[in-house]
């Protein structure tokens, strides 16, 4: 199983969701191919409602937490309630453009 299967797995598990999207987006990055480090992970779940997002992230995190000490760098999350979900016409936004491989911002001149 590769590591986005398992978070999908493991995220399935704990949310039991109504949408669950995780996508690998390590080949927008300045990574070696193949690294499976950066990650978007669009959760739709009822067990949201009446949950801040802080509480939210903290949950998945939780979930997540061995594949965060281990490999993935990034993980983009957003996460909704399945009212939130339909008010955003069932998308997520798309994730920025990479700023660099170390994380930094350089000057433009």
């Amino acid at each position: 199983m590769n590591r986005r299967e398992t978070i999908t797995h493991k995220l399935t598990e704990a949310f039991h969701p109504f949408h669950l999207d995780v996508e690998d987006e390590s080949h927008n990055h300045n990574v070696p191919e193949g690294s499976e480090s950066h990650f978007k992970v669009t959760l739709v779940c009822k067990g949201f409602e009446g949950e801040g997002l802080v509480n939210r992230h903290r949950a998945v995190n939780k979930v997540l937490a061995e594949e965060l000490a281990s490999g993935v760098h990034a993980l983009a999350l957003h996460t909704m309630t399945p009212d939130e979900w339909f008010e955003k016409s069932g998308r997520s936004p798309d994730s920025p453009p990479c700023l660099g491989g170390d994380g930094t911002l350089e000057e433009k001149a």
